[in-house]
């Protein structure tokens, strides 16, 4: 059984596989786990986005989780390895509300640079240049709140970026 930060409780089975994630749970016999690749076959098939697109992404400066989504808004906690920072980029369709609640933030808004700590806050309009920095040693922990008619990952026009994306 795998199920992060879950207690679990099963009563009168026998063999069974469960794994429980943010993005989906499968029960399986376990004689029958290698039928999981016929299982991601099928969701493939019916054009189901969740073999390709998890709640949790990860990137080479950290990661983030979406938390929720509704129609004009999405929520993440964006966590920042130490010494690790974003591009410099914008955003055309988006807006975005950062909230510092774990370590510092380094913030750089259209040219200039602040330090964010616990429980303080930025707007990003959109069309604003901005970059997120963890100056820190600890991981940087933000909730980011977009809002905007449309918020996928493709709306990101990047200007400089240490890891090649640019």
């Amino acid at each position: 059984m795998y199920a992060p930060g879950k207690h679990i409780g099963l009563i009168g089975v026998d063999n069974l596989v469960v794994v429980d994630t943010a993005d989906a749970l499968l029960i399986s016999d376990n004689r029958e786990t290698e039928r999981v690749k016929e299982l991601v076959g099928r969701f493939n098939a019916a054009g189901d986005p969740v073999t390709r697109f998890h709640r949790r992404v990860h990137r080479p400066w950290g990661s983030y989780t979406v938390l929720e989504e509704g129609g004009a808004y999405k929520i993440k906690r964006v966590t920042v390895k130490p010494g690790e920072r974003l591009s410099l980029q914008l955003h055309h369709h988006r807006s975005e509300h950062w909230v510092v609640v774990r370590g510092t933030a380094e913030v750089e808004l259209d040219g200039e640079t602040r330090l964010l700590r616990k429980g303080e806050s930025t707007f990003v309009r959109a069309g604003a240049l901005h970059r997120l920095r963890n100056p820190g040693v600890i991981p940087l922990e933000v909730i980011e709140v977009q809002l905007g008619e449309y918020l996928e990952e493709d709306d990101i026009v990047r200007f400089d970026d240490e890891y090649g994306r640019a």
